[in-house]
């Protein structure tokens, strides 16, 4: 059954608090998750989460901070010692150890590291600060089951079950030669139903996905779902394993890329929290805000061009909201089943294929509206026939144009290394309502002759 956070909790936790009564805090929270505990802290204020944080185990803790708001987890790591930080990343695993010491300041940073107790467990964090934060090598573990291919099938037995000791979960069994080169994985199957004796080299699995550790995390994450995998293997430039990424890292990954996505294809031009500072949020809101603002002064201007059809076929007007609506949601529409297939990476064929099947489909999609636009208009508001066809006419181009924009440009931005889902936000809406509205007025102005 899932958690859910009652009032009545939090006044108890809060009289705890009051109380200082260590002893019925810690009954009362052991028993629960450390993500439950992390969400009840961040219902407290930041000095009551402060006092639960310091009075539980550094074992429970040390899960805690990872499941914290960012806001919150900075309060609390500057309020700890460097020694009481480095007590709460020995608990933890090396990736998760490394993001916590990458929020510190430089200085923090290396009296953070100097306090850790296990000099391995270190020298693995700083190792993984070298790498950049969105490769394979930024968000890899060190943490790993690893047998020599020389050994045989008793010797190996005994040593996963020492490397075992210090990891949460073993998905995988690599072989590396003596140079600690990956050479392939073990079945657990195999290893139980060989003979003691056999060498490992005569039973390991020499084909196997791995990535190296300059691999961008989201091509990491492409890889794990197009193979289903739970792990995968990181090497170095020489081919050396050094590394693992298991299967909640890649879930993170897949969920920051779409937040920024989505955000990207709102016109939000920075990854922002609605509980950001407004001088954050207006930062990343302004860039689109004022681009749309500049696409409506263009408007204007085309539409000052046909000011003799304003004159003399005030009709046409009326339908303008209407061609630069439906040129906006068309060009959506397209950018966003593009940016979909470059992020599954599912699109196939050559750029003329994907065009003319998008022409095709828009013609389909365009003859059907303007039918129903043409019978609307002629019944239920007794526009003219001639109006009315210029304006069926029109909305099957605008929608042609506004698909092949909405196709062709994430294309464009992919092939220059632009995120393409950049193309799905206010910049295609902006350019199909321009293009909508100038391919309007120059059919009515080719017909009409204003």
């Amino acid at each position: 059954m899932e958690f859910k956070i009652s009032k009545e909790l939090i006044q108890q936790l809060e009289q705890f608090i009051q109380e200082k009564n260590d002893n019925q805090l810690e009954l009362l929270l052991n028993d629960l998750h450390h993500a439950d505990i992390a969400e009840i802290l961040d219902e407290l204020d930041f000095d009551e989460a402060t006092y639960i944080f310091k009075v539980l185990d550094s074992e429970k803790t040390a899960e805690i901070l990872l499941e914290l708001e960012d806001d919150l987890r900075e309060n609390i790591l500057n309020r700890l010692s460097p020694k009481e930080i480095a007590e709460e990343l020995d608990e933890l695993e090396t990736n998760d150890a490394a993001d916590i010491i990458a929020e510190l300041s430089r200085d923090r940073k290396e009296e953070v590291i100097s306090e850790l107790q296990d000099v391995e467990h270190a020298k693995d964090i700083v190792e993984l600060l070298r790498y950049d934060e969105d490769t394979a090598g930024g968000i890899m573990h060190k943490e790993l089951v690893k047998v020599n291919e020389n050994w045989n099938v008793l010797t190996c037995v005994k040593e996963m079950r020492i490397q075992a000791e210090n990891i949460s979960r073993v998905h995988s069994i690599y072989v590396v030669d003596d140079e600690d080169r990956l050479k392939g994985r073990l079945s657990l199957k195999d290893l139980l139903t060989t003979s003691t004796k056999t060498p490992i080299s005569q039973v390991y699995i020499s084909k196997l996905n791995y990535v190296k550790v300059d691999t961008e995390d989201v091509e990491v994450a492409r890889i794990m779902q197009k193979y289903d995998l739970e792990a995968i293997p990181v090497v170095d430039e020489l081919g050396r394993l050094v590394g693992r990424i298991t299967i909640d890292d890649i879930v993170d990954v897949i969920k920051d890329e779409a937040d920024k996505d989505y955000q990207l294809a709102a016109g939000i031009s920075q990854d922002v929290e609605a509980d950001d500072s407004i001088i954050e949020l207006t930062k990343a809101r302004l860039p689109w805000l004022v681009l749309a603002l500049l696409g409506g002064f263009i408007t204007v201007k085309v539409l000052g061009l046909f000011e003799g059809a304003m004159l003399n076929h005030g009709n046409l007007f009326f339908f303008t909201p209407l061609i630069a609506a439906m040129a906006g949601n068309v060009g959506v529409q397209s950018s966003a089943i593009i940016v979909q297939g470059l992020a599954n990476d599912t699109l196939s064929g050559s750029i003329i294929n994907r065009l003319l099947k998008e022409v095709s489909l828009s013609l389909l999609n365009g003859v059907i509206l303007a039918a129903i636009l043409f019978v609307g208009s002629h019944f239920l508001l007794n526009v003219e026939v001639i109006i009315g066809i210029i304006v069926t006419i029109a909305l099957v181009s605008v929608i042609i144009i506004a698909s092949l924009i909405g196709t062709f440009i994430p294309l464009l931005l992919d092939k220059f290394g632009i995120d393409p889902a950049l193309a799905t936000g206010p910049f295609i809406t902006t350019s199909n309502d321009i293009c909508g509205i100038l391919i309007y007025f120059s059919i009515a102005k080719l017909i009409l002759g204003f």
